[in-house]
């Protein structure tokens, strides 16, 4: 980590208006992300920051006009992490994430706050504080050696680990199944080892575009030859029969083992105690927010 080209950058505000179907903000302390996933569709940031290093290559550590009324926002939703891991090694110096957690005290804003690392356990404390409050934990794998190919974050066995410890603390859980590799992530193998420790289980596909597509494809190519016609079909010819069969597959999957599948779908409300809800997310870059079902309530 010691090449990791850092910057201080000072910003008016940390929030972005979003279009995602679960936020109203996205929330980004980081400009870059060191555990630089070669899947990566936040790479995209190059285009707009001057960057030319490696995407995983340099950080941007982001310094903001302190957030002094937070109660303002206590009917809106926050996506902490849509384009950078708010808990990304550096976190551990430089403590945005952790300042960002601070100035929203006393706010009742709904707080998703989305991670690959452990390091956010340092922070359970303060979470817990924030009654509408929940952490998200990317899985796309139960393969340490597939992780190890496409991320530097931690492994996937502390992942699960930092998820259960949230639980069984009463902070609500989402297990985030994404990107899902088509022929490679083996998402009831994931839902099995997360649905008594999660309280969502959100799923999203592989998408593949800009500069890192052929990054994947190539490595496709290497590792696992024989998927590459599929591979080819999906991202080159723009087939989506794979997904279509996928969903079809995990919603007969779940009712077998009693669990509420919903499609593009965050506001389910359950008991803490209740089995997860599984919510599919694919191609959710074409959903409105506006075009949601349900309300204010988040599983």
């Amino acid at each position: 980590m010691d090449d990791i080209i850092i910057n201080k950058v000072g910003t008016k505000t940390i929030l972005t208006k979003s279009n995602l179907p679960i936020s109203d903000y996205s929330v980004n302390p980081y400009i870059g992300c060191t555990h630089a996933c070669k899947y990566c569709y936040a790479s995209f940031m190059k285009r707009f920051t001057g960057h030319t290093e490696d995407w995983g290559r340099f950080l941007d550590v982001k310094y903001w006009d302190e957030i002094k009324n937070p109660q303002k926002y206590d009917s809106k939703e926050f996506f902490v992490g849509s384009v950078t891991d708010p808990y990304n090694p550096q976190e551990e110096i430089y403590m945005r994430t952790r300042a960002l957690l601070e100035q929203l005290q006393g706010s009742k804003a709904k707080i998703t706050i989305q991670t690959k690392s452990d390091l956010v356990l340092r922070d359970i404390e303060l979470i817990k504080s924030l009654p509408n409050a929940r952490v998200g934990i990317s899985i796309n794998t139960l393969d340490e050696t597939f992780k190890d190919d496409m991320d530097k974050a931690v492994s996937i066995e502390r992942r699960l680990a930092t998820m259960k410890f949230f639980h069984d603390a009463g902070v609500r859980t989402a297990c985030f199944i994404s990107p899902i590799f088509p022929g490679i992530t083996d998402v009831k193998a994931i839902i099995e080892r997360a649905k008594k420790q999660c309280n969502l289980i959100w799923l999203e596909n592989l998408n593949l575009r800009g500069s890192y597509k052929a990054v994947i494809m190539n490595y496709i190519k290497e590792k696992y030859p024989a998927l590459l016609p599929l591979y080819q079909d999906i991202y080159n010819r723009g087939n989506r029969s794979y997904w279509e069969i996928l969903d079809a597959e995990l919603k007969e999957y779940a009712a077998e083992i009693g669990l509420d599948y919903v499609t593009n779908d965050d506001s389910m409300s359950c008991s803490f105690d209740a089995p997860p809800v599984i919510v599919n997310y694919f191609y959710h870059s074409e959903i409105k927010k506006s075009a949601r079902k349900g309300g204010d309530n988040n599983a």
